[in-house]
């Protein structure tokens, strides 16, 4: 190339920088004006501080651990592929790792647990666990171990030595503890119960609810709570911060009382090996059986009728309910759950990997609406639940191994786990996240926003939600956040696809608007005490000091 081609090429690529910069300058520069800008969020809340949480209201991300991340090139996610990706996560705000059981088990799932003192070598090593557990702390990272003690594997030891011993029985003659004490750690019987399923051709049943393969655990047996207390100071020794409880509401099927009876002995079990030790409990059921389980003093339970398909926020998001009616939702779950325990921390969620992936709730979104969906969830108090590849929008529903798909970090199949045995094709409809990281408005950055807001103001996860009176606008969900000691928030946010005027000078309080989450390339404006939201934007409030 001669010098003078060299000079041109310089020219037309220093006017193109200039004509680039002069578009973002033109489109940022004033965050409260009308101007049409993807980066006013950017802009307008680069200034906020993000919090570190020292406490369990954390902003929680799980991790199905065999689709998320591969290390070593098997096709299987492992615990070295999530220390991996430790950078990531911390850098898209979360505080926190939930990860589905790591033990050994014979299914993909591993809710079947084979040994509850060790690793599935599919995963790695206790001494990789360890590490992982070490790198956590040093970010700030608390991690949650997924404990299923409603059930174990058949093919646990306890089950496999108990069925072995009543196989040597003859017709009618009864099993003695002292020869196998495991047979005391089940449900057999003779006569086949609801739920019992037949132990081969012994004339033995057993009680196995979920699956014949996942026999359940006799929980009034005084050597499996202490088979159970020693399970859980093997991993609060090993480093864990907490546990994620599998389906408590099957403790005891049909028995509330003894459930919540029995979920009172884990956690105080749990603190008196560690006083700080946090409990999340898996309770699929309504807002009543949550709240009787809150009695336990269990710290949080997952808030289910605001999640899945057919929960409140999907409701709010296809119209059904108003802004409002989310705003009256969430006051009185708070009042009722405040109300068995004083103490309680919420535990927010839209899906998870039991339930169909948000963004195929709406089918002819293009991103907005499933943003402001998951928005809905961080933005309401106590400890938030993220399940991975959300914060990408990807798709899966069905059978179970759909909802399990490998995190899509890109185009590059070698860059992806395996998907599980028998999973459908699933057609993504966003892109994987390499891409979304180029994209101001992708689905990632909205995550990462929305989480940021919420972090730089901790009253959003930790205190109270109130109704503000004298609002007309019914489509907006305006509440205010507060918490004794701590600074309010006013959030006003549009659920619906149409611009919406609020008025907020019914407090007659000066506001000052101090953070913006938009879905679009509109503008959130406010002046004179009236804020103009844009279809699923969301603007945040406090007083003027």
């Amino acid at each position: 190339m001669t010098r003078n081609r060299q000079k041109i090429l310089a020219g037309i690529l220093a006017a193109a920088a200039a004509l680039v910069l002069g578009w973002y300058i033109l489109h940022t520069a004033d965050p409260h004006g009308s101007a049409v800008s993807g980066m006013q969020m950017y802009e307008y809340n680069k200034e906020l501080q993000p919090e570190a949480s020292t406490d369990h209201y954390r902003t929680t991300y799980e991790i199905f651990v065999g689709s998320f991340r591969d290390s070593n090139g098997d096709g299987t996610g492992d615990l070295n592929g999530i220390r991996e990706k430790l950078d990531y996560i911390q850098d898209t705000g979360f505080d926190q790792l939930w990860l589905t059981p790591v033990m050994p088990s014979r299914t993909y799932h591993k809710y079947d647990v084979d040994n509850y003192l060790d690793i599935d070598p599919a995963f790695g090593t206790l001494d990789d666990y360890k590490q992982l557990l070490g790198e956590c702390h040093e970010r700030g990272i608390t991690v949650l171990l997924d404990l299923p003690v409603n059930h174990s594997s058949s093919a646990h030891p306890w089950f496999v030595q108990a069925a072995d011993y009543l196989r040597t029985l003859s017709e009618g003659q009864e099993p003695d503890l002292s020869v196998c004490p495991y047979v005391d750690y089940y449900h057999f019987s003779r006569t086949k119960g609801d739920g019992y399923t037949p132990l081969g051709d012994t004339g033995w049943f057993y009680e196995a609810r979920f699956w014949s393969e996942m026999p359940d655990l006799n929980l009034d047996c005084d050597a499996v709570k202490e088979e159970i207390r020693r399970i859980l100071s093997f991993w609060i020794d090993l480093g864990v911060d907490g546990f994620r409880l599998d389906a408590v509401t099957s403790y005891y099927t049909g028995n509330p009382d003894a459930n919540t009876d029995f979920l009172e002995f884990m956690c105080s079990t749990c603190r008196s090996l560690d006083p700080d030790c946090y409990i999340v409990a898996e309770a699929w059921t309504d807002r009543s059986n949550i709240a009787k389980l809150y009695e336990s003093g269990v710290d949080s339970l997952f808030n289910f009728p605001f999640a899945d398909n057919g929960g409140l926020i999907r409701s709010v998001m296809n119209g059904t309910l108003t802004g409002k009616d989310f705003v009256s939702a969430m006051i009185s779950s708070e009042e009722l759950y405040r109300a068995a325990n004083p103490d309680y921390i919420d535990a927010p969620f839209y899906t998870n990997h039991d339930t169909a992936r948000s963004a195929g709730f709406y089918a002819l979104d293009e991103g907005p609406q499933t943003k402001m969906a998951y928005a809905l969830s961080l933005f309401m108090t106590g400890d938030s639940f993220v399940y991975y590849g959300e914060e990408i929008g990807m798709k899966g529903s069905g059978k179970d191994e759909n909802k399990r798909m490998p995190m899509l970090w890109s185009d590059d199949q070698a860059e992806l786990c395996t998907p599980p045995d028998g999973a459908d094709d699933v057609k993504m409809k966003f892109a994987p996240l390499d891409e979304q990281m180029d994209d101001p408005l992708s689905l990632y950055h909205w995550f990462k926003e929305v989480i940021h807001v919420r972090n730089s103001f901790p009253v959003i996860a930790r205190g109270r939600t109130a109704s503000v009176d004298g609002i007309d606008n019914t489509n907006a969900a305006v509440f205010i956040r507060w918490k004794e000691g701590m600074d309010p928030v006013l959030v006003a946010m549009n659920v619906t696809a149409e611009e919406q005027s609020v008025d907020l000078s019914v407090l007659g309080e000066p506001l000052v608007m101090a953070a913006v989450l938009n879905t679009t390339e509109e503008n959130i404006r406010y002046e004179n005490g009236t804020v103009v939201l844009p279809a699923y934007s969301i603007a945040v409030f406090k007083e003027e000091h």
